[in-house]
């Protein structure tokens, strides 16, 4: 049962569809975020900080509500790896990610409009690639066109194949919002999901 109005601030296919496991009424907001790095901002601290402005972007136009707010930036040897947006870069990205462990950063806020107040969590997520040569690159690229997720990899769908092994606290994290801790924030407000 919601008390409060649930808001989305995401325009992410992926994000409503994780909300919409839990089965409660949401609305979606867009929140116009520019969501570039700050010059010398570690990954995690950009997640964090789009999260909360993505949140606070929407909150004057939800009255009574619950706003979600989520973003997620990944990083590999300390440098950011965002959505890539072209092919060329996606098989930049997938290169320079083969072999190797990447640390995605997914940051959740809830802001609540009635009384102001805004919970924030990060969690993380590393996630080891197959070393996949040009090749398997190439071919799935081809076949999954995953030009709008961070590192190219869309692991709901084909982009499984690219990793050998995850390991995180919220598998649905990796996807772009992390449903474990948002039921526990959702529950601190008095969010009942069952």
């Amino acid at each position: 049962m919601v008390s409060q109005r649930l808001v989305l601030a995401s325009t992410s296919p992926y994000r409503r569809e994780l909300l919409a496991r839990l089965r409660l009424p949401f609305e979606i907001r867009a929140p116009g975020v520019d969501e570039v790095a700050r010059p010398g901002e570690a990954p995690r601290e950009t997640a964090i900080r789009l999260a909360q402005s993505k949140a606070r972007a929407v909150a004057p136009t939800c009255e009574d509500a619950l706003v979600i707010g989520s973003d997620q930036v990944a990083s590999l040897d300390g440098k950011s790896i965002g959505k890539p947006g072209t092919h060329e870069l996606a098989v930049s990205q997938l290169k320079a990610m083969r072999g190797k462990c990447v640390t995605f950063h997914t940051a959740l806020a809830l802001l609540n409009t009635t009384s102001g107040a805004m919970k924030i969590v990060e969690v993380p997520t590393a996630v080891y690639f197959r070393n996949c040569s040009d090749d398997e690159i190439e071919r799935y690229l081809a076949l999954e066109r995953p030009y709008d997720c961070t590192g190219s990899a869309r692991i709901e769908g084909l982009g499984v194949a690219l990793v050998e092994r995850i390991i995180s606290d919220d598998p649905s994290a990796l996807i772009g919002l992390p449903l474990m801790q948002l039921v526990s924030l959702l529950r601190s407000e008095g969010v009942r999901i069952l």
